[in-house]
């Protein structure tokens, strides 16, 4: 292991955070409507739901990805993100998806990871005694 080693994770939550927050920033202010119209059009059942998941995961998760807070947690659902977005979206309609399998990566390398040395997170962790 290198010196770098222990501070991939805060590499990895700043890029997938990144690209999460500003595609949720832009759901977001486009709205919850515009966003479910879309996911609707695209045949998604329970537009209107699902909407309201997908502007959480990727604004309020992915502040707490960059912040590395609950990291594992939020990293799994931007996962399952992105498997529905290849499989239901991009695969059919015959898109391109490799910024989706890059998130999908990445997620999953924070899943693995969890929320490295340089979080928030670590202030609350207690070391054994």
């Amino acid at each position: 292991m290198n010196a770098l080693t222990p501070y991939a994770a805060f590499f990895m939550r700043l890029a997938v955070g990144g690209v999460f927050l500003i595609h949720g920033i832009g759901k977001f202010e486009r709205g919850i409507g515009v966003t479910a119209h879309m996911l609707a059009g695209l045949g998604i059942p329970f537009a209107s739901v699902i909407a309201i998941i997908v502007i959480t995961i990727e604004t309020i998760g992915a502040l707490c990805v960059l912040l590395g807070i609950l990291t594992r947690a939020w990293a799994a659902a931007m996962a399952l993100e992105m498997v529905v977005a290849i499989l239901a979206v991009k695969l059919p309609n015959h898109g391109n998806f490799e910024l989706e399998a890059l998130l999908l990566a990445g997620a999953v390398t924070l899943v693995a990871l969890g929320d490295g040395p340089l979080s928030v997170a670590v202030r609350f962790k207690h070391s054994p005694t």
